[in-house]
């Protein structure tokens, strides 16, 4: 398997469960999609986000922005019920 880029691995079957998310306008939005998907044909857990209009960054650049904070909002509520 690959550590440094488990999205490249041929066999993603007992990972951890992820967090996956990424804006729609993002450049590498269909390689996120398809590792989710991946995940789950694999048998794992992934819970994937596709933030509509959001661009890399699109948190960090605009923290106020309603979408910043629900993306935000997401990560910690699926922290919390992950490790309970």
């Amino acid at each position: 398997m690959t550590r440094t880029a488990p999205a490249r691995a041929t066999d993603l079957a007992g990972l951890p469960p992820a967090f996956v998310d990424v804006g729609s306008a993002e450049t590498f939005r269909d390689e996120d999609v398809a590792y989710a998907s991946r995940l789950w044909q694999a048998g794992g857990q992934a819970e994937l986000h596709v933030w509509p209009g959001g661009f890399h960054g699109f948190d960090m650049m605009a923290p106020q922005a309603a979408i910043s904070q629900e993306a935000r909002a997401a990560r910690v509520r699926w922290l919390k019920r992950l490790l309970g």
